[in-house]
């Protein structure tokens, strides 16, 4: 157990990514007095990029507060994207050699990654279900909980200060197919301890209820599929939810149908599951080469795609660019799934996109069965839960600014004596005293941008946002020794169209003649400066271009000498 705390000791709680959205985790518990603090850290992921961040595939937590303090451990609560996947992009920025645990299948996925980039594994610890590791002045012990991926774990961690209860995504799933069950007797040990604070999931908070469990969808898959007489059958769900992998695999099975994997993460997913013992090593799959092979009646394609991600195998398939895979008219996809917000253009374009080649669409909306849950909980849930720990502070993360407000005000209405309301860059006291925010240190964004991390505000990223709208002209202009031109200007243009749907030809001739006026009513002596002439040619473009466009692209002018 942890030494006692001294007088100037405090027990801190800072998210840096987690509170403001769903996704992007990371986590920091802090203890010491003020300018000697020993750290934790609890989950490094990502979010995805957007139409709004061009060429930024991946975008994490901007750690930098954390960079020169004092970090002991590493520890992560289970294998989804949002908490793992910046593990190869923040550690190796932090500069420390801390020890990284993980459960098995989350380490086995964390080595592919941090391999990926280059970094060194030797960090990585694999630590047992309900294992416990000392680290500076925290001990943290890992306890056994239900997700939608196999070994997801609350932290519970002891300080001289208190106890903790980090969450991490977490429902009560009373046969979750892989896997225990909810540690309810461990959970309701913590409570009798004393939990100084709950830290916890946000999600589902709007949601009533319970979020339903993998038993349920294993029933209701089983007798969708079977009832998918004639053509292939299409499944598309989350990669990672292993246990939902297994239902479909047993629903095939039973219905007389091969299962092949298409899609990246599919064959990621289902090796690591081999490879700790979650799914039988010697499962096999039919390829995707040989696929095409089977009567369409006796085949099932698994496939990763259902958020309608361009690249994910569902679209290649439903574009017909896949290059094994072909679904036609009378196939069926079922969608194993739910829409993240967000998301839902893409889906839906995806969708329409099956539907006009005559194949047939299923959502869990569509059919009586169940063949989707939540993997977060409802409200009914996380009443049990506050039941089973007694924690005196709730503080919600993983959720909007919404979802927290709503879930401070649902614990506060289950007797909860504190609550507090995280943002990113929230510095929480936790003890002693009355919990309250200290202060909000500096936070952002990191964009992975090619194989780089740039600032949110990057100007590469901006111009680029820029162009997507706007376009971009391009101008040179050659100038002798006088002051004359002596070629040109000549402009380039990018992203502009004639009125017929041709690329910008014609018009170019105005916009060149506006740039010779530009230069030729300028001072003499004004021509011999190169900044002077690149801001009155792209005074003159940006005017024009926006009287034959209306559009105010990026100007590029070049001044040559001869």
């Amino acid at each position: 157990m942890p030494d006692k705390a001294s007088s100037r000791d405090e027990l801190v709680f800072l998210p840096l990514g987690g509170c403001g959205e769903i996704g992007m985790n990371l986590n920091a518990y802090g203890f010491g007095p003020p300018e000697a603090r020993r750290w934790i850290l609890a989950d490094l992921g990502v979010t995805f990029g957007s139409d709004d961040t061009p060429g930024v595939d991946l975008i994490c937590a901007d750690p930098d507060y954390l960079i020169g303090e004092h970090i002991d451990a590493v520890f992560l609560t289970h294998a989804h994207e949002d908490h793992i996947g910046a593990v190869g992009l923040i550690y190796p920025r932090l500069g420390i050699r801390a020890p990284i645990y993980a459960t098995p299948f989350t380490a086995e996925l964390v080595r592919s990654k941090m391999e990926e980039r280059g970094v060194d594994t030797g960090a990585l610890k694999v630590i047992s279900m309900g294992g416990k590791v000392q680290a500076g002045p925290f001990e943290v012990t890992y306890v056994t909980l239900t997700h939608s991926i196999p070994e997801p774990n609350a932290l519970a961690i002891r300080t001289p200060a208190g106890l903790v209860l980090h969450t991490g995504d977490w429902k009560i799933d009373p046969d979750p197919q892989i896997g225990s069950t909810t540690d309810i007797s461990g959970l309701t040990a913590l409570g009798d301890e004393g939990v100084l604070a709950m830290v916890c999931d946000s999600t589902n908070v709007f949601e009533e209820g319970e979020s339903g469990s993998e038993e349920t969808v294993r029933q209701g898959l089983v007798e969708l599929i079977a009832q998918q007489k004639t053509g292939a059958v299409a499944v598309t769900t989350f990669a990672s939810n292993v246990a939902r992998v297994k239902s479909i695999i047993d629903a095939a099975t039973q219905a007389d149908r091969h299962v092949c994997l298409v899609g990246r993460s599919m064959h990621k997913i289902t090796n690591a599951a081999k490879a700790v013992g979650i799914l039988p090593p010697k499962l096999e799959f039919v390829d995707e080469s040989e696929a095409g092979h089977f009567p369409p009646e006796h085949i099932l394609y698994l496939c990763t795609g259902s958020q309608g991600e361009p690249r994910a195998a569902l679209s290649r398939i439903a574009r017909g660019d896949h290059r094994h895979v072909i679904l036609r008219e009378g196939d069926t996809v079922i969608f194993s799934s739910r829409q993240i917000p967000g998301n839902e253009k893409g889906i839906f374009e995806l969708q329409n996109g099956l539907a006009e080649k005559g194949i047939r669409v299923i959502t869990p909306r569509m059919v009586p069965q169940k063949i989707h849950v939540s993997g977060h909980p409802c409200r009914d849930e996380l009443r049990r839960m506050y039941q089973w720990v007694r924690p005196r502070i709730a503080v919600p993360v993983h959720g909007e600014r919404r979802h927290i407000m709503e879930h401070a005000a649902y614990a506060r209405s289950l007797q909860v004596s504190e609550a507090i309301t995280p943002r990113n860059g929230s510095l929480v006291r936790l003890a002693p005293g009355p919990a309250e925010i200290l202060d909000e240190v500096p936070n952002g964004r990191l964009f992975l941008d090619g194989n780089q991390l740039v600032p949110e505000g990057a100007q590469g990223i901006q111009e680029r946002r820029k162009l997507s709208w706007n376009g971009v002209v391009f101008a040179s202009v050659s100038l002798d020794g006088h002051g004359n031109i002596m070629d040109g200007p000549v402009v380039v243009v990018k992203g502009f169209s004639e009125p017929d749907g041709r690329l910008a030809d014609e018009s170019l001739e105005t916009l060149e003649e506006a740039a010779d006026i530009a230069v030729s009513n300028m001072k003499r002596k004004d021509r011999f400066d190169d900044d002077a002439v690149e801001r009155a040619i792209g005074r003159a473009l940006r005017k024009a271009a926006e009287t034959a466009w209306g559009m105010r692209p990026m100007i590029e002018v070049v001044v040559l000498r001869t």
